[in-house]
């Protein structure tokens, strides 16, 4: 009987493994970005090259298009210094996308998305972000200056 007892606890540990492990399966937004290579993310070197084009979606149909280059800040985004500090702070960090396994707070804030695609610091770059839960969230958030406001 103690053998009969074991079994739904078991069963409770996989099936809460599986549904875990499910979670991660939506935090991504189609490609990935290209995780920057080299030497440190946070001292590139003056042959670096970071130009990128910007599609804002408002998720009702209207999008927007920038595009921003760094070193020095230029493009036509409304503030390419701002967008350029952005990702100078916190773009090795929020460009490449969700990993698969994480577990993401389950929360919505917008329909927005926005599709990040050319160089940072010389690396290619083809990245989505979206507002569907606490790991994207956090991304868009990284990049605010470069991406609008969240929820905006």
């Amino acid at each position: 009987m103690a053998a009969r007892r074991g079994r739904p606890g078991t069963l409770l540990l996989l099936l809460m493994m599986a549904i875990l492990a499910g979670c991660g399966d939506q935090v991504t937004d189609g490609p990935v970005a290209s995780q920057p290579s080299g030497s440190d993310p946070g001292s590139p070197s003056p042959s670096d090259g970071t130009a990128l084009t910007v599609v804002i979606d408002d998720g009702e149909g209207k999008r927007t298009t920038w595009t921003v280059t760094c070193d020095p800040a230029g493009g036509d985004h409304p503030d390419p210094a701002a967008a350029c500090r952005a990702l100078a702070q916190h773009g090795a960090e929020a460009l490449p996308a969700v990993p698969p396994d994480r577990v993401c707070s389950q929360q919505f804030a917008g329909p927005q998305t926005a599709a990040l695609s050319g160089t940072w610091r010389g690396e290619a770059v083809d990245s989505r972000f979206s507002l569907r839960n606490g790991c994207e969230i956090a991304r868009w958030k990284a990049l605010t200056g470069l991406l609008p406001a969240a929820g905006s």
